[in-house]
């Protein structure tokens, strides 16, 4: 017989009213901390957060199974959902809309969080303006193998390319490995040319710093760099806005920092015990960045001097499809990243040689967008590998299929 649940905890939040369920459910076992100390963090850091994320228009990534067990990704805003709550409804180039959820206090944190929701998830537009971005959004992501010493150099570079560019950076740690740069731009451009600035941002950062960083957006051909990932400005992306909660077992936080910070503080620093106290203590260092929207129009210009990127070569075999210039062999495709790891292991017992040899960038396990949660791709360079001793192509050891049993209209 299971235990009865905890009586639900109804918290009056600036005069509304909000249950949350299961409120001493934990969350993170490691710390200890329950649904409702997840709630009371956000609260506590209310303003920052809201910062980040109120007022835009954002998926709800739910872990409403646990940590162990893979979030889904909700974009349409639950049917019954508190007068609170603001929805706005955005198109896809796909042809599909959605009515997302908008929240714009204390509140409304309070109340995602009680739906399983642990990160914010906001597009970078608000709500009153859907079409025009008013955030671009630098994303420096490190290939295994690389240090933070690396990161923040990078990280110095993207900033000093920003303010050549007349436009300033705010960094946070992104609650994993990275670090995050927020650029609040004018709403006066559309997502293409938000998109096209970020990769000529990230093309002049690899001019300045090649080795240590790369805008190459092709995982296999990175090496161990960081990449600065500019295709997180595309209409369809979101990112984990600042003071949100990463799935991570010590509860990690994405923390905006001052420059100062940035060369000494570390992310396992900053987690749900450590931030509010923080705040409390220094407030939000990203209190200025709504005040210095800047223009794009110096990073558009560099544009047209860099001229178009590289695209990679085509497949010959009629497909269309674009041919890596890299050694590589195929897996697994899994459901979860433990089975894409086990799958990885059971890969390198049956080539002990191989695996010996692959340098730790080679290695590529890639989270893959499915219809409504992530699935996870296996993937292994052979570069570093002399031809004669180059594993084959075999059959995958695990083939998951992420759309199986779904029509093309689900």
């Amino acid at each position: 017989m299971s235990p009865a649940k905890t009586p639900a905890e109804i918290l009056d939040i600036d005069g509304h009213e909000v249950r949350v369920t299961s409120p001493d459910r934990v969350v993170f076992a490691e710390p200890g901390l329950t649904k409702l100390d997840l709630v009371r963090y956000y609260l506590a850091v209310a303003d920052g957060a809201l910062r980040g994320a109120g007022g835009r228009p954002m998926v709800l990534k739910r872990f409403s199974k646990g940590l162990d067990q893979e979030p889904f990704f909700q974009k349409r805003v639950p049917e019954k959902h508190p007068a609170f709550i603001d929805t706005a409804t955005l198109r896809y180039a796909s042809g599909t809309s959605a009515e997302e959820t908008v929240i714009r206090d204390a509140a409304g944190l309070a109340w995602v969080v009680n739906l399983g929701c642990l990160d914010l998830n906001p597009h970078p537009v608000r709500a009153g303006d859907l079409d025009h971005p008013d955030e671009l959004r630098v994303d420096l992501d490190p290939m295994p193998g690389v240090d933070w010493a690396q990161i923040v150099d990078v990280a110095f570079i993207a900033r000093e390319v920003l303010e050549d560019h007349g436009l300033t950076g705010w960094p946070k740690t992104s609650g994993s490995r990275g670090l995050h740069i927020l650029v609040r731009i004018r709403p006066d451009w559309e997502y293409a040319d938000v998109r096209l600035a970020a990769e000529t941002l990230a093309r002049e950062v690899e001019n300045r710093a090649p080795g240590l960083a790369t805008a190459r957006w092709w995982k296999e051909e990175r090496g161990e760099s960081v990449f600065v990932d500019f295709n997180q400005n595309a209409k369809d992306r979101t990112v984990a806005s600042a003071y949100s909660i990463r799935p991570l077992p010590d509860a990690r936080v994405s923390t905006p920092l001052t420059w100062d910070e940035v060369r000494d503080r570390r992310p396992e620093e900053f987690t749900v015990l450590t931030v509010p106290d923080r705040f409390r203590a220094i407030g939000d260092p990203h209190t200025g960045i709504d005040d210095a929207a800047g223009s794009l129009d110096a990073l558009l210009a560099l544009a047209k001097e860099l001229g178009p990127a590289e695209k990679p070569p085509r497949g010959s075999d009629g497909s269309g499809r674009r041919a890596s210039t890299m050694p590589l062999i195929e897996v697994a495709r899994t459901k979860t990243k433990p089975e894409a790891l086990d799958a990885l292991e059971t890969w390198r017992k049956r080539h002990p040689d191989a695996s010996e040899q692959l340098h730790p960038a080679d290695v590529l396990i890639d989270g893959m967008r499915g219809s409504s949660s992530l699935w996870y791709r296996v993937r292994v360079n052979l570069q570093h590998i002399p031809d004669a001793e180059r594993p084959a192509q075999e059959a995958l050891i695990a083939d998951y299929d992420p759309w199986a049993g779904r029509s093309a209209s689900t």
